[in-house]
């Protein structure tokens, strides 16, 4: 099968913006709870109509500021409850938010708000102030930034009381109309890529892309955003287009919304706020279970953790074959009983579901969770997709694919194996790079760039990146992604890059996971020491050479990793060879690491 399409479940109504899926929700349930902010120790609730009269408020305050309607204003920060205020109170005032990563340089800050023709900044901190401030003077279109914390009155929300301040003196009947102008097709936001290779480009996003995911989402997944006790807490980025959606679909239907901002607090947050879904990339799933493996040390509770984990593996792969015996499901329910349960609990204990998109997420671990009790809806989308295009669906989950055409989307192979996509969730173009849109597109199918196939049901499975394909001196092609992915399952394992091309084999760089790596020497008797001083034990390397092994049975001989080195630190995003969203920026890696390359094929 090379082509496959989902029909809409709803149609967007002309009128319909953003905002009026917030006035929707506010119509419904104005007096239920909409967010929860964390408040010390507790959470706050904020009904839908406080929540309402707050963008109002914040609106009103951007007018008074000269944003007009179509300006662009930037934000950048953490996730926060700001953050989604921001976005909503830009919306009503006809605005286009445009997002940045808090962790940006100051040469990313220039480029985004130069490329984007940025109005007004609204920022976290000082330090992001001073981050604008060194390239504010190559930023014409730029003529204020707002600091939310620190700011001339030292205090939280210093911007937002600012802004709420200056609009007293706008009359909402003006406001109101601005709001009710913004139709379907406008755009809603600028989402730059943080693509491998190359300058971020602006993806133009229209207010129908993001209401046509969010009202489909209520439809195909209403045991997950739309159930009556829905709760969901952010914390990834939303400057990533992922979590900015999954932002707007809470709001569209009844889920209460919270935010976690800080990694050193996410257990806390999750076991306070108790989510009943969640959306994630796979390094956190990774975390997840690499981290309870870790607690249960070794002796009799590694043990008996290896043997859960193999009880839901086994328990997961049975419902996709007639379901689990009677012998399994005694033993699952023990192994429920005495481990399984702790992972959910570590997630709050109310999760049933998990979205998993960003990066592949691997078969065993897939089948690990759904036998913890964790259904994991594995996705698949760009920046330039909105987000979602494919999606598994409870009750219809298929471990190892990313699931058919999300409602509403087409899905075609090429000839070359490329995965093609359309629907009305595409971006509209790349913002002031006409050659780059009209290189995106074939047609009206947009070009995804990732190779891949389709199932007899119709279901996506992603095989690699069609730029990505290693060519061998021999002439073998190689896709990097499925043995990374298989490697970096490890619990030892940060990141893996696959090298080899024009070279007479495939080799691996590796790095070791900092965090898990003091535990994993502990349960071995081996002296707390940083990566470079380890890298090179015997019993390190005994650990990634078993992770290569277990990669290597996946591929043919000629595609098998024969070598790897291990590298003396991690990949980080602050030296270029991460993506705000962890993606390896695969150019950047062999260009600095050439030298470690060279040496494996020395």
């Amino acid at each position: 099968m090379n082509h496959a399409a989902t029909p809409s479940l709803v149609d967007v109504p002309e009128g319909t913006s953003i905002t009026t899926l917030l006035a929707d929700r506010v119509a419904r349930t104005g007096h239920g709870t909409l967010l929860e902010r964390r408040d010390g120790s507790s959470w706050v609730p904020v009904t839908a109509h406080e929540f309402d009269a707050d963008v109002l408020a914040v609106a009103r305050g951007l007018v008074a500021h000269g944003v007009e309607p179509g300006d662009r204003v930037a934000i950048m920060s953490r996730t926060r409850y700001e953050w989604t205020l921001l976005d909503f109170a830009i919306w009503t005032a006809g605005a286009v938010p445009v997002p940045v990563y808090e962790t940006s340089s100051p040469e990313q800050v220039h480029w985004i708000l130069s490329d984007a023709r940025v109005r007004l900044a609204v920022v976290e901190t000082p330090a992001h102030a001073d981050a604008v401030g060194q390239v504010d003077a190559d930023l014409p279109d730029l003529e204020r930034v707002l600091v939310l914390d620190g700011g001339s009155c030292g205090a939280q929300d210093a911007a937002l009381a600012t802004l709420r301040s200056a609009g007293r003196s706008v009359p909402n009947r003006s406001l109101l109309a601005r709001r009710d102008a913004v139709g379907p097709d406008d755009l809603a936001t600028i989402v730059y890529t943080s693509g491998s290779t190359g300058r971020p480009k602006g993806a133009e996003l229209t207010h129908r892309a993001f209401c046509h995911l969010a009202l489909n989402a209520q439809q195909a997944l209403p045991d997950v955003v739309a159930a009556r006790d829905a709760r969901t807490l952010l914390f990834l980025p939303l400057a990533h287009v992922f979590a900015r959606l999954i932002q707007v679909a809470a709001v569209a239907g009844s889920t209460v919304v919270g935010h976690s901002g800080d990694v050193k607090n996410l257990v806390a947050d999750l076991h306070d706020f108790r989510p009943t879904y969640l959306l994630a990339v796979p390094r956190v799933l990774e975390k997840v279970y690499h981290s309870a493996e870790q607690a249960a040390g070794g002796g009799r509770r590694g043990r008996l953790f290896a043997w859960a984990t193999e009880t839901a593996v086994a328990w997961s792969r049975a419902q996709d074959d007639g379901g689990p015996g009677l012998a399994l499901r005694v033993r699952h329910a023990l192994a429920d009983r005495l481990v399984l349960a702790r992972v959910r609990t570590a997630l709050g204990g109310r999760v049933r579901h998990v979205i998993s998109g960003g990066a592949p997420l691997g078969e065993r671990l897939g089948h690990f969770f759904r036998g913890a009790g964790l259904t994991i809806l594995e996705g698949y989308g760009l920046t330039e997709t909105t987000a979602p295009t494919a999606v598994n669906l409870p009750g219809a989950v298929s471990i190892g694919t990313v699931g058919p055409p999300f409602p509403g989307t087409e899905v075609r192979i090429a000839q070359d194996g490329e995965v093609l996509v359309r629907g009305p969730h595409l971006m509209r173009g790349y913002a002031g790079d006409p050659a780059g849109t009209a290189e995106a597109f074939t047609g009206d199918w947009l070009r995804t760039g990732d190779l891949g196939s389709l199932d007899e049901s119709g279901r996506l499975r992603i095989t690699g990146r069609a730029k990505e394909i290693i060519v061998t001196a021999g002439g073998k092609n190689v896709a990097p992604a499925p043995l990374e992915d298989r490697v970096r399952a490890h619990a030892l394992v940060s990141q893996v890059v696959v090298v080899g091309d024009g070279r007479p084999f495939v080799a691996a760089l590796v790095t070791l996971d900092a965090e898990l790596l003091p535990g994993w020497l502990a349960a071995r008797g081996i002296p707390r020491a940083p990566a470079a001083d380890v890298r090179d034990h015997p019993d390190v390397l005994a650990a990634v050479q078993a992770a290569v092994d277990d990669a290597n049975t996946t591929v043919s001989r000629a595609e098998q990793i024969r070598t790897f080195r291990v590298l003396d630190g991690d990949l980080t995003e602050s030296r270029g060879h991460l993506t705000p969203s962890m993606k390896v920026r695969r150019s950047a890696v062999v260009k600095d690491f050439a030298h470690e390359i060279d040496a494996i094929y020395g």
